[in-house]
């Protein structure tokens, strides 16, 4: 009961006060979600995308599932990749699967 009494004490008193603390800790919070959520990932995706100018034919790369494999043709968004030594097994994919890229020697 005290500790209702007090509250509404302080409501009366301090109502504009109380919400400045509510928009220091909305914006607090929004400036930790900007730092730790939105903007690595921001910056991880301008990597992904400069990795992916980058291809060139004759490129031997690592794809998201695990394969590795060699860059036959290039197209918008998709690169025909050889896998193995097998030169009849030719997939095409989609650039967004290629997580990593070797340069031909």
């Amino acid at each position: 009961m005290i500790l209702l009494d007090q509250a509404a004490a302080g409501a009366e008193g301090g109502g504009g006060s109380m919400l400045m603390m509510i928009v220091i800790y909305v914006v607090v919070i929004g400036a930790m979600m900007y730092f730790m959520a939105i903007r690595p990932q921001k910056k991880q995706q301008k990597a992904h995308d400069e990795l992916m100018s980058t291809i060139e034919n004759g490129d031997y790369i690592l794809t998201s599932s695990g394969f590795y494999g060699t860059v036959i043709d290039i197209t918008d968004d998709t690169v025909i990749v050889e896998f193995g030594n097998n030169k009849n097994c030719r997939i095409p994919m989609k650039k967004d699967a290629i997580v990593q890229v070797e340069k031909a020697q």
